[in-house]
């Protein structure tokens, strides 16, 4: 009798236990778009500068606003599988960063990456270089980051 009241007290004490677990939702898988192709790294020619004007003839001209520019940072091999990075810039301003290249092999990679690399894109944005903060539990991917990040700036 006391054997049949313990595993009855001990069933609906797991089957509580059982019913209270929550399991986290899972993450989006909204991904950066990958190119085809990495595009070579371009950069747009400075724009001619405008006529000099004679002395006292008038204001003087506003500068031509800087054209935005594109930079393509290497492709890092990193363990998990390539990362690279291209950036616009207007002057010295960091305007976009896009994922070229990112590991996405399997769920996991996706999962991972759809945390962490607009995490790592924002950081970089926010900070205007490569000295951001590494995402935890992406610790190939933000090396990655962070290494094509530098050598895309490196070009400017």
């Amino acid at each position: 009798m006391k054997r049949a009241i313990f595993a009855i007290v001990t069933t609906i004490a797991g089957l509580v236990m059982l019913l209270q677990y929550q399991t986290p939702a899972p993450p989006a898988l909204a991904l950066p778009p990958i190119a085809s192709a990495a595009p070579p790294a371009a950069t747009t020619p400075p724009a001619a500068a405008p006529p000099a004007t004679p002395t006292g003839s008038g204001p003087a001209p506003e500068p031509a606003p800087e054209q935005p520019r594109t930079l393509v940072g290497n492709t890092i091999d990193t363990e998990q599988g390539p990362v690279q990075v291209q950036i616009t810039m207007t002057g010295t301003t960091i305007t976009d960063v896009t994922m070229l290249q990112y590991p996405n092999g399997g769920g996991r990679d996706q999962e991972i990456n759809s945390f962490a690399l607009p995490q790592l894109v924002q950081q970089a944005l926010a900070v205007q270089s490569a000295d951001i903060d590494m995402v935890s539990g992406a610790t190939y991917t933000s090396e990655g980051f962070i290494q094509s990040l530098q050598s895309a700036l490196d070009q400017a």
